[in-house]
């Protein structure tokens, strides 16, 4: 199961050498439904290689904002506190694996 990332915990979700995974969702989000599942496998699948995680917009306002998220669900990549890659709108569980896989 992916962590759940907020406000008060996405520092200390960063302090890793390996690679971050964060899905921004919200409840009401249709698309979000669809992604979630597949992260939840992909955090099971990954789990001694990336940390995965969910972080849901509507009640974590700051690091919405700080990663400028507009539109759900937005899933990024981070390595060493930095942005390298990101996915907008649902996808294949291919399409977050393959990124995966070219990042750690």
């Amino acid at each position: 199961m992916a962590l759940q990332i907020t406000d008060a915990t996405i520092n200390e979700v960063l302090q890793t050498d390996k690679l971050v995974v964060i899905d921004f969702w919200a409840e009401w989000c249709g698309p979000c439904k669809m992604v979630g599942p597949i992260i939840d496998q992909i955090s099971e699948e990954y789990k001694d290689k990336v940390v995965v995680g969910k972080l849901d917009v509507d009640n974590n306002d700051d690091t919405t904002s700080r990663y400028g998220i507009r539109n759900i669900p937005t899933v990024l990549f981070i390595k060493n506190g930095e942005v390298v890659d990101k996915v907008v709108g649902a996808g294949a569980k291919t399409l977050f694996t393959d990124k995966i896989d070219k990042l750690i």
